[in-house]
């Protein structure tokens, strides 16, 4: 008890969570000791059914954020199950008028909440799938408009590659070079910003907190989407148990589909702790996707920020610390911090160590660029947290979007909000193979292009809510980010400019514009070799810098991945190319990974 009270102290958690959560007592003990402290009788609520009349008085979501269950009544008075008696005072002031006398009894958080789960999974569901406004979800998109597009322009394009080769030719040069200038002039602003950063931090202060030194610390509620995760599960659940934040403030949620025996019978034979729960979505309403899962684990989260992991990762033991310091210091327009993705895995082979350039160039230089000058900021899906008023503003997540987390970045800035970058790193598994490599990059691909189909419906529209400059560093990631890889081949002919050797729109299109395309080709790559070797150095890891050169066979890679995902885009925008985990696992990296998450022991935070 004592250590409780310590921790409840400089935790400002109520103290049955902090006994809870450190393991001091049960949640029976707890129950047993509130029920006397308030004089409330216990209700078991084991076999009982909900009653739906009273159910339907108030929403889902009130009921899943009070706790409470309306569970009968005597003629006008209605008892309610309620799991947290010293919030019965505001649950009852929000019910008046929707009911007439009510009688308290206490009943377990987990009996309520299976009660609830058990009546409104049908339409939290519903609402999980379509909880996007239609204008900015791509559920309405239709590929069978697409495919007859498509048709109508075939005979037509053939017939001008027949009758102008090298002027059809021409014309696609003109549309790659612009996909490379485009992409480069973004890179570029990243890199300059995140220079004149670095070179400022010097001495410079953080930020004072905007909130009061003795404010309460948040609730943070971090979503695990899991599926069919045999291999990695337990490996996650050891990582999130060396947090350093207060257990009583953690809220983890592990996501798991109904369906998915696979990770349901991994997580059988490990015990959770009370700050970590599991969630199971209901299979009903043919769709399967992540943030379809996220969106309805959303309901039953208990923090007021919102955090997002994914299966493989490790993230430092310090980072839950960072988020909570972060929105401390944060300005009321600043609703999302977006941390940084490294792998443990780079030297398993020089895909991996290319993949782990690539993420490093683009987190640590380019984002952390564009974050700083203001732009629109693409969530990298994981390591992302967001306040949850936000969140459930703009509706979460698109359900039917394979890059939720780039379509949600955009929303936040066209609902007048902004992201930061969080200094906190999670390590993850490269993909080192190329199949496997191909299938993920394909799934952003088709991602990007269906995030940038839906925004650009009404173009000045989001030109209004962005602004000039951040309507165009949205026209330069999503574009050039797809068109490098789209135009991939016909920018490879300017590199028998480079070599001296003719080029195939030699006679049509000027020669200042064809040295123009190579010296742009050019530059284009020793830019990325500059942002590879500055990426390797801010990782920690320079000898990677040497593997900088390797970039440019490891792109190619990705024409394959973007002819997969254009053809998809119009077959099947929707399907989730899942991407297989476990294949390198953390435990063959483990130094490494222990000292950057060792767990420092805080008496003050209640770290353990």
């Amino acid at each position: 008890m004592m250590k409780a009270l310590v921790l409840r102290q400089h935790q400002k958690a109520a103290l049955g969570r902090v006994l809870v959560a450190e393991g001091l007592a049960s949640e029976d003990q707890i129950q047993e000791t509130l029920a006397q402290q308030y004089r409330m009788p216990r209700a078991d609520l084991t076999g009982q059914v909900a009653n739906p009349r009273l159910l339907a008085r108030k929403p889902a979501q009130f009921w899943l954020r009070h706790c409470a269950l309306p569970w009968m009544q005597l003629g006008q008075t209605v008892t309610i199950a309620i799991a947290h008696p010293d919030r019965f005072a505001d649950l009852q002031s929000e019910l008046q008028g929707s009911f007439g006398s009510i009688t308290p009894v206490l009943a377990s958080e987990a009996q309520i909440t299976a009660q609830l789960t058990a009546h409104f999974s049908p339409v939290l569901v519903r609402q999980a799938s379509c909880s996007v406004v239609p204008r900015l979800s791509c559920r309405g998109l239709q590929p069978a408009r697409g495919q007859a597009l498509l048709a109508a322009c075939a005979l037509p394009a053939l017939y001008l590659c027949w009758k102008a080769p090298a002027q059809v030719f021409t014309a696609l040069s003109l549309l790659a070079l612009l996909s490379v200038l485009l992409f480069t002039a973004l890179k570029l602003c990243g890199l300059a910003a995140y220079w004149t950063a670095q070179a400022r931090r010097s001495g410079t202060a953080l930020p004072p907190a905007r909130q009061p030194a003795q404010a309460k610390p948040p609730v943070i509620s971090v979503l695990v989407p899991l599926y069919k995760e045999a291999e990695i599960s337990r490996a996650l659940l050891a990582r999130i148990r060396k947090l350093s934040y207060p257990r009583a403030l953690t809220d983890v949620i592990l996501v798991l589909e109904e369906h998915d025996s696979v990770t349901r019978a991994a997580l059988a034979a490990t015990r959770l702790p009370p700050w970590i729960r599991v969630v199971e979505v209901p299979a009903f309403g043919g769709l399967t996707t992540k943030p379809r899962a996220m969106n309805y684990a959303l309901n039953f989260c208990r923090g007021d920020l919102i955090g997002v992991w994914d299966a493989e990762d490790a993230p430092q033991a310090d980072q839950l610390d960072q988020v909570a310091r972060a929105f401390a210091r944060a300005s009321p327009d600043t609703a999302c911090f977006q941390g940084v993705l490294d792998y443990y895995n780079p030297r398993t082979n020089w895909i991996s160590r290319c993949f782990t350039l690539e993420y490093g160039s683009w987190f640590r230089i380019v984002l952390n660029g564009i974050a700083r000058l203001g732009l629109v900021v693409p969530l990298g899906g994981t390591t992302m947290f967001i306040r949850r008023q936000v969140l459930e503003e703009l509706g979460g997540w698109d359900a039917h979007n394979v890059t939720e987390d780039a379509d949600l970045g955009v929303r936040l800035y066209r609902a007048g909000y902004r992201t930061e970058m969080l200094p906190s790193t999670t390590y993850e598994e490269a993909n080192c193979r190329p199949w496997p490599w191909v299938k993920q990059r394909s799934r952003w691909l088709k991602g990007f292009m269906v995030t940038y189909l839906v925004h650009m419906r009404q173009p000045l529209r989001l030109l209004g809510e962005l602004g000039w400059k951040r309507f165009l560093g949205f026209q330069a990631f999503f574009l050039g980010t797809v068109g490098q890889f789209l135009f991939a081949p016909v920018l490879w002919s300017f590199w028998l400019i480079a070599l001296g050797m003719p080029h195939p729109s030699a006679g049509t299109a000027p020669p200042q514009l064809l040295m123009l395309a190579a010296a742009a080709l050019v530059f284009f790559e020793g830019l990325g070799m500059i942002l590879s070797v500055t990426a390797a150095f801010a990782m920690g890891r320079p000898r990677l810098a040497a593997w900088a050169p390797a970039m440019i066979l490891y792109f190619p890679m990705g024409a394959l991945a973007v002819a997969k995902a254009a053809y998809e885009l119009l077959a099947r925008p929707f399907f989730w190319d899942k991407t297989a985990h476990g294949v390198k696992p953390a435990a063959g990296h483990r130094r490494k990974l222990l000292r950057f998450s060792r767990v420092r022991w805080r008496p003050l935070s209640g770290g353990s």
